[in-house]
């Protein structure tokens, strides 16, 4: 069962990497950048609505996703230090400042909605909590859900208020060169990182639902495992799906809630479908999953990876195809995505055939081993 409940981990990390390109692919081929991005398309055209149902395909629900992955992943890390006799959170915090470092390079030098940084400052707190009486956790979880929602209905009611538009405003760092992109993201961090105040509290949440789910079986393939799998399905997919699509095409007034509330309930349901699909699939798996399973291991440099080659295809710096393409959309964009996922999937098989992380994993699991290494080597000299 331990097999099997990895091996649907890392199909889950797979979807949830592969769906936040599909949700950023559409920053990076507006000629516009962020700024095109925030600029919803006119669902009265063909190609709008087109735009607006594949957007509600992707938007939101698949970070969601990754945040409670994230959470699971946590918990792993937990009971892993238990099994061991080490102290926690100890050197669980060295692994949060190198995902705090890694996403700061990441949004200085690739993109400008980086999610690792946030991942990294979360991870703090949520180390905390994760062993903690479930009362407790049920605790932190009721009252960040309520201020996450506070802050989207007030903002939520600001943006339906008469006489307000919602815009995309001026070109961001989608256009110029990649020192232009660059000297952008630093001067204007503090607008570029004020998700933070969607985004702090949500993934607060759902890494400690992460954890629980974890713990109640969400991955097993037994019977509590596909009883709460069931339930995820019929919440998450039954009951969140509808509202995600309504919100979709509601008008920009509604795109926090779109977003930050509607998809994030989607998150759930996806987190009991691909294990509960995943246990059905008997026999040897096909390149689709194979492809999932080898891009959820590599999870980190599939997402920096990904984002890097979207940039020098759409960006004007690199092949410029943003440009090039704009009145071709959303065509274009189903085929540039397309092709990004069956690339990574083959670069991560091929990535894997020789190593046994991928190459930002490796990186790091050497930069995460080495003061442990060194403080190992110094206890030794000591006792001598």
């Amino acid at each position: 069962m331990r097999r099997e409940r990895v091996a649907a981990l890392d199909v889950a990390r797979g979807v949830a990497i592969l769906g936040t390109l599909g949700t950023n692919i559409w920053i990076f081929t507006d000629p516009r950048g962020a700024a095109g991005f925030l600029a919803l398309p006119d669902p009265g055209t063909p190609a709008g609505f087109a735009e607006t149902l594949l957007r509600f395909a992707s938007n939101g629900k698949f970070l969601a996703l990754l945040s409670l992955l994230f959470g699971i992943g946590l918990e792993l890390q937990y009971r892993a230090a238990l099994r061991r006799g080490n102290r926690w959170p100890g050197w669980y915090l060295w692994r949060s400042a190198l995902l705090l470092v890694e996403g700061l390079l990441h949004y200085v030098l690739v993109f400008e909605f980086d999610v690792l940084m946030y991942y990294a400052v979360v991870s703090v707190l949520v180390a905390y909590l994760v062993g903690r009486s479930d009362r407790v956790v049920r605790s932190w979880m009721a009252a960040q859900a309520a201020v996450h929602l506070a802050i989207v209905g007030a903002l939520t009611a600001v943006l339906l208020s008469p006489g307000v538009s919602v815009s995309g405003g001026e070109p961001g760092p989608g256009t110029g060169s990649w020192a232009g992109q660059v000297r952008h993201r630093l001067t204007e961090a503090a607008m570029f990182r004020a998700e933070a105040i969607f985004v702090l509290p949500l993934s607060t949440v759902l890494f400690l639902a992460g954890s629980r789910l974890w713990r109640a079986g969400v991955l097993e393939d037994s019977e509590r495992g596909r009883r709460i799998q069931r339930r995820l399905i019929a919440w998450g997919l039954g009951g969140g799906l509808p509202l995600n699509l309504l919100t979709s095409f509601a008008g920009p007034g509604w795109f926090l809630v779109d977003r930050y509330v509607a998809a994030p309930l989607v998150a759930f349901g996806l987190l009991g479908l691909v294990p509960w699909l995943v246990h059905r699939m008997r026999g040897r798996p096909g390149p689709v999953r194979r492809g999932l399973t080898t891009v959820g291991t590599t999870a980190l440099s599939a997402y920096v990876v990904q984002n890097v080659l979207a940039s020098v295809l759409c960006y004007g710096w690199g092949l410029g195809l943003a440009r090039t393409f704009a009145g071709a959309r959303p065509w274009w964009v189903i085929a540039v995505y397309i092709g990004l996922s069956a690339l990574l999937m083959a670069l991560a098989t091929l990535w894997l055939r020789r190593f046994s992380r991928g190459p930002l994993e490796l990186a790091w699991h050497w930069a995460y081993r080495a003061p442990q290494r060194r403080n190992t080597a110094l206890t030794r000299t000591q006792r001598r």
